[in-house]
């Protein structure tokens, strides 16, 4: 993730192009958050709804935390889109179950559905701690209501905290569907285990069938 402060359109796609050797597992869609910065050395640092972060100077310090917001909201976003798809492949397969009580579908696909719901559930898990503060406040405390203003401005903790709960019913969704398969396979285990006890049982009314005539 980056972030760029000062740069216009142009000179931002020009230093981008210069990472590209440097990037591993690019996403082809890109999520950016744009922010506007003025300069208000007679105010304390506030931020209007919806309108412009006002700062009494563009100390490195203060624009640090800014950026951290706009990183964390930016990976937020992405995690949501990826938590939203999950959902939009396990719905339809939940709606089944509560209609029918049956659920549909090859265990491929049923393992594809679990694999799906554990690969966004392992990249949303950790890379962004939204609810630690920056380094920088140990140093600089008296720049936390700043901070918290950027919290509330972007819901850095509500939509974690939504996430998380997201999450959580992934992770059942994930255990519901490996019951499942569990389960059929369970089935056809017993389906065969009575099989084959059937068979030794005509086998053996044969033998002995044949052993009377003998």
């Amino acid at each position: 993730m980056v972030v760029l402060i000062g740069l216009n359109a142009l000179e931002e796609e020009e230093f981008l192009r210069g990472l590209d050797h440097r990037m591993t597992g690019k996403f082809a869609r890109r999520d950016e958050e744009i922010a506007i910065i003025e300069l208000a050395p007679e105010k304390e640092d506030q931020i209007a709804p919806g309108g412009p972060i006002c700062l009494q100077s563009l100390s490195p310090d203060r624009l640090i935390l800014i950026c951290e917001a706009l990183a964390k909201s930016v990976v937020l976003a992405r995690h949501e889109r990826e938590v939203a798809s999950v959902f939009d492949t396990t719905e339809p397969v939940a709606r089944e179950l509560a209609q029918s009580g049956r659920m549909r579908g090859s265990r491929r696909s049923i393992l594809k559905n679990i694999g799906g719901a554990l690969l966004v559930r392992h990249r949303v898990s950790g890379p962004v701690e939204v609810e630690e503060k920056p380094d920088v406040l140990w140093d600089k405390p008296h720049l936390e209501r700043l901070y918290a203003r950027l919290e509330d401005e972007y819901e850095l903790k509500e939509r974690a905290e939504s996430l998380n709960g997201k999450l959580a019913v992934i992770a059942e969704s994930a255990q519901v569907l490996t019951d499942i398969i569990d389960t059929r396979r369970s089935l056809r285990l017993e389906v065969i285990i009575v099989l084959l006890i059937l068979f030794e049982v005509i086998i053996t009314i044969y033998q002995l069938a044949m052993g009377r005539h003998a």
